[in-house]
């Protein structure tokens, strides 16, 4: 038995006081209906109604399922339509998580836009350089950089990053100006980059064909916070290799100069990744259609 349909049939009965009517209305065959109501009354262990060959009447026990279920139906068709109109509206709040670098140079600015397509939904932005954990911190999608692991989270991949390696005119004035990867091991200071979590500082790994070149290098000071990295660049306190949408401000005011231009590192792939929910909501869906809209659409991305 399809107890909503039952239901249904049992309401359309009592509203139209006829079998024959209720089964019009519902577009399916009188013994249809007749067989929802045999089947309804035999599930709820009580008779419903009173059938003669001219009346339908409820019996006390169906006047008082009557008064409920119609309330209990009316609330189903409000909550359907109000799934409706989210589908067609979207609302709610989003919690999202991204870099730092990546919320307020790529996602913030472009924001707005998205406010005047969906007024209705309210956006939660943690913006850390920190790994997130989506299940257990409730978090929608994230902004994740770097090739991800095998898992059961769905990606949609967003372009890649391109780097690069550069440092303040004052730093090169006095340490020189690198040709080759290998001149950073002596002479020249890094600013190291440790993740916060692991506490891993990343090594500078260039590409130039088929050499490739680590280097280790030293430092003066280590951070684990992209903004900070970009701050102790701009400081002199050592040469920086980092997202190039990050620096070139920069680079087009004259603060920070490109060094081993003819030496790159792979790009960096981004992709926002969420839960593989078999219904994504509305709300999530049209956040990250936009998403993916917004870094097509910017110069720095790589498609």
């Amino acid at each position: 038995m399809d107890y909503f349909q039952a239901v249904q049939a049992f309401l359309r009965i009592v509203e139209t006081g006829s079998f024959v009517k209720a089964a019009a209305q519902l577009q399916v065959h009188p013994n249809a209906v007749t067989k929802q109501m045999q089947a309804l009354e035999s599930h709820l262990q009580v008779k419903l109604l009173n059938r003669t060959t001219r009346t339908v009447t409820l019996t006390p026990e169906g006047s008082a399922y009557h008064t409920r279920m119609s309330r209990v139906l009316d609330q189903w068709l409000e909550a359907e339509s109000d799934m409706a109109v989210s589908r067609s509206r979207p609302r709610g709040r989003i919690r999202v998580d991204m870099g730092t670098t990546i919320a307020t140079l790529l996602v913030i600015p472009a924001l707005h836009d998205f406010h005047q397509r969906y007024p209705d939904i309210q956006i939660d932005i943690g913006a850390s350089d920190r790994t997130a954990d989506l299940a257990s911190e409730s978090i929608d999608c994230v902004i994740r950089g770097g090739h991800l692991p095998d898992s059961a989270l769905i990606a949609r991949g967003l372009g890649s990053l391109a780097f690069v390696t550069c440092a303040t005119p004052a730093y090169l004035t006095t340490h020189g100006t690198p040709r080759h990867p290998a001149e950073l091991e002596e002479g020249h200071t890094l600013v190291r980059y440790f993740f916060p979590g692991s506490g891993k500082q990343n090594r500078l790994a260039l590409l130039k064909g088929d050499e490739q070149v680590s280097v280790e290098g030293r430092h003066i000071v280590a951070v684990n916070d992209s903004n900070a990295y970009l701050a102790a660049g701009l400081a002199g306190l050592g040469v920086i290799h980092t997202l190039r949408f990050m620096v070139q401000p920069h680079i087009d005011a004259g603060t920070l100069v490109p060094v081993l231009t003819q030496w790159s590192a792979p790009p960096n792939p981004l992709s926002v990744v969420y839960m593989p929910n078999r219904h994504l909501s509305a709300r999530v869906r049209v956040f990250v259609d936009w998403l993916v809209e917004v870094f097509a659409a910017h110069p720095h991305v790589q498609q």
